[in-house]
């Protein structure tokens, strides 16, 4: 099936490709999750994922073992229900590969609603020790700009807030306060003629158990009386290492760029085998950037 206007041959059947551990290189991935895609789980996106990179023919390298899987490795995964333009997986590959034409060839292999963003060579470090935070922006219909300015302060003011979620372990109370760096009332969004949002801000610390804005939404409620009529919209804007004096959230995938050196060998996909009693499709030539 196409993805994204690009034919693509079918998914490769049968044994996947032993690793190669002499090599290890590693690429870190940065992607976008919108529109409906927001609503899939972390289990149903590392499929697509995984599915999109076999279709592209990325040279991904595979565990050993009696059951191979791709090295994928994901970090500082959004909850189901929100967007975010901040998603992030780290992979092996067993031979060097040109990060741009990984990046053209992964994305034309995502449905919609999946969009690769960046793709870099990994550097030194651990990507996930540099999510140390995350910054949102959710968006509460049918709440006026004022009363949630009011909200936002009334919040930051509070020693702490205490909130109530259900998480795998069971129904678990936590402060929601400490983990919350900024709060502030950006304005209003209008779609179509009557429905109004105000619009929030807000970096979240990385913790455990995580603060998530939702759980800043009900903490809201419980200081200020805040409640929207609807389903607030939540994008996360961004994940990376914590400035703590700003309260601004840097780029996690700077210190990739610094040590990605010139002349790095290119990759041409391989194109997968068809799966058995298929017929192979025509050529289409390079894909280019949609």
């Amino acid at each position: 099936m196409d993805r994204k206007g690009v034919p693509l041959p079918p998914v490769p059947q049968g044994e996947a490709p032993p690793s190669d551990e002499r090599t290890g290189h590693r690429i870190r991935v940065r992607y976008r999750k919108r529109g409906r895609m927001r609503f899939a789980s972390h289990r149903d996106i590392a499929r697509v994922l995984e599915r999109a990179v076999r279709r592209a023919g990325v040279p991904v390298a595979y565990s050993a073992g009696f059951s191979p899987r791709p090295k994928i490795s994901y970090a500082g995964v959004a909850p189901t229900g929100v967007a975010s333009e901040a998603e992030y997986f780290e992979m092996v590959l067993a031979e060097p590969a040109g990060v741009g034409q990984v990046r053209i060839g992964l994305d034309a292999a995502l449905p919609e609603g999946l969009d690769v963003a960046e793709v870099v060579q990994a550097g030194t470090g651990g990507l996930a020790d540099r999510l140390e935070a995350s910054e949102w922006r959710v968006e509460l219909p049918g709440v006026a700009p004022d009363d949630a300015e009011q909200a936002a302060a009334a919040f930051l003011a509070a020693g702490g807030v205490e909130v109530e979620r259900l998480t795998k372990k069971g129904r678990r109370r936590f402060d929601a306060r400490g983990a919350v760096v900024r709060l502030e009332s950006v304005g209003r969004s209008t779609a179509g003629r009557e429905a109004t949002y105000a619009i929030l801000r807000m970096v979240i610390r990385h913790t455990t158990p995580a603060v998530r804005p939702d759980d800043v939404v009900t903490g809201l409620r419980h200081v200020a009386g805040l409640a929207p009529p609807s389903s607030p919209m939540m994008t996360r804007l961004a994940q990376g290492p914590l400035d703590e004096e700003s309260g601004r959230v840097a780029d996690p995938l700077r210190a990739d760029r610094k040590a990605d050196p010139p002349g790095r060998a290119e990759w041409t996909p391989r194109p997968s085998p068809p799966a058995e009693g298929a017929h192979a499709p025509p050529s289409t030539g390079d894909a280019g950037e949609r």
